[in-house]
């Protein structure tokens, strides 16, 4: 498993000095300044490159940079409109630019407009951690009551659509504002001052695409783009849905296990992959992470670790991101599971036998409440969880051991 730590740029607050600190073997990350459907050029990625490798004082930092997250796939290649086509060439030539750089993971996602959402970036836990939560009422108590999307009741059981009235008229306008705010930031370069007609604008030019349109509009996507990667020795994987249920009326099609084996049959490739995301899986009951892993690692180019709790028995519910070794996720047995795919793909002489894993999220412990970091990206939280994930890594590996079965 190879040792990965997410950083977006250089003015992420957690610095190529830091993460040299913490002893990862690559970095994961993005030009996050182009626009989606934009060309990613040779010199900018050259200087991402560039930045990966150098540390503060000018000397090496060791590090390289390994895997993309992500190469934003745009609203109009999702919805087949406007300039799509346009972006699929420029998307094509974007992945040739980047193998031609050594580049060889590229993450992306289908999800329509929003690429997480939760209600609470800072909930504070009992023992003082923060972390971020997704409070099923609130979210209800934002779609009808806030951004009053027709039909929105009808998206929610009685009973939280009862519970999201209460809440609301209790609400506060700065309550409002901020629930807002933490709603609005999983949008994609989402201005801090988007107002509600604009996110009723944006949902509006998805109200007509149901879940088989898209799933339609990403096969079309998958059979253009998947043998370009071929070709170029790129491994492309999709990140499922975050959370792994229907939001605001938009379609989903990245939620399930039985949404990646669709698309594994769009391109039977092995350019054609998943990003097996434990905390956005694991929101669901259903989703059986090491036996997913188990089923379809063959096609598994990157692993994002993180746990989740949710907080109730229904099929979709709140949760919070917990510690990585505490939610609902069996995290030694996923790890277990990796392990077994990592050794069945070295007997079978596969080059990318190691796969790239990043700590995915974190708490925010200690001096990360005074730091102000991307959320769910804190430096020391997610350094407590590589910690958890080396220890089930070396123990599962001891040669004194052998539990891998």
């Amino acid at each position: 498993m190879q040792q990965t730590w997410r950083w977006f740029g250089p003015n992420d607050p957690v610095s190529i000095d830091d993460i040299r600190q913490a002893g990862v073997e690559g970095i994961v990350s993005a030009l996050h300044q182009i626009a989606p459907g934009a060309l990613w050029q040779p010199e900018d990625i050259a200087q991402r490159q560039a930045d990966v490798a150098q540390l503060h004082d000018g000397s090496p930092s060791g590090l390289r940079w390994d895997v993309v997250e992500s190469l934003p796939v745009s609203e109009d290649i999702k919805r087949q409109t406007g300039d799509w086509r346009e972006h699929l060439d420029t998307y094509k030539q974007s992945l040739r630019n980047l193998a031609q750089a050594g580049i060889e993971v590229v993450c992306y996602n289908f999800m329509p407009l929003i690429d997480w959402t939760r209600t609470d970036l800072a909930h504070r836990l009992p023992g003082g951690a923060t972390c971020m939560r997704f409070d099923l009422v609130d979210f209800a108590c934002f779609d009808i009551h806030i951004l009053q999307r027709p039909g929105a009741a009808e998206s929610f059981a009685e009973d939280v659509v009862a519970e999201a009235e209460r809440r609301h008229a209790g609400m506060t306008d700065a309550d409002k504002v901020a629930l807002t705010g933490n709603i609005v930031s999983g949008l994609p370069g989402a201005a801090e001052h988007l107002t509600l007609d604009d996110l009723r604008a944006r949902l509006a030019v998805y109200a007509n695409i149901a879940p088989e349109r898209l799933r339609a509009h990403m096969a079309d996507f998958i059979a253009e783009i998947a043998p370009v990667a071929q070709d170029l020795n790129l491994r492309l994987c999709c990140h499922p849905d975050d959370p792994p249920f229907p939001l605001l009326g938009l379609p989903r099609i990245m939620s399930t296990e039985a949404d990646y084996r669709a698309l594994l049959d769009m391109a039977d490739l092995p350019a054609n992959g998943i990003t097996l995301c434990s905390g956005s899986l694991g929101a669901r009951h259903d989703n059986d992470l090491p036996g997913m892993m188990d089923r379809l690692g063959d096609h598994v180019h990157f692993l994002h670790l993180r746990n989740v709790r949710i907080e109730g028995d229904a099929a979709v519910n709140s949760f919070h991101e917990a510690e990585h070794l505490g939610g609902g996720t069996d995290m030694v047995a996923l790890v277990a599971a990796v392990l077994r795919q990592e050794r069945k793909r070295r007997e079978a002489g596969r080059a990318d036998w190691s796969i790239p894993f990043r700590p995915d999220h974190g708490q925010n412990i200690l001096d990360d409440l005074t730091r102000r970091t991307q959320p769910g990206y804190p430096a020391i939280g997610r350094l407590k969880g590589l910690a958890e994930l080396r220890g089930i890594m070396t123990a599962l590996s001891h040669p004194q051991e052998g539990t891998i079965q």
